[in-house]
């Protein structure tokens, strides 16, 4: 069976196109939906939650323009 650095060289060497069409099929391959494990996931939670308690606690994207100097 083949490594994964010997698959990912082959692929690699695929022309563009066909590299795309892989690349989404590997991703359809994965589950739809995080799982609530992953950390990312479980900080997005906790912020939704968050302004889901105090909606006042939000940012505009005017606000959000002025801190960043946009």
């Amino acid at each position: 069976m083949a490594t994964l650095l010997e698959v990912e060289e082959q692929a690699l060497l695929l022309p563009e196109d066909q590299r795309a069409r892989l690349a989404a099929h590997l991703l359809d391959s994965l589950p739809a939906v995080l799982h609530d494990e992953d950390a990312g996931v479980a900080e997005a939670l906790r912020r939704d939650a968050e302004l889901e308690a105090d909606p006042s606690s939000a940012m505009t994207l005017e606000a959000f323009k002025a801190a960043f100097g946009r």
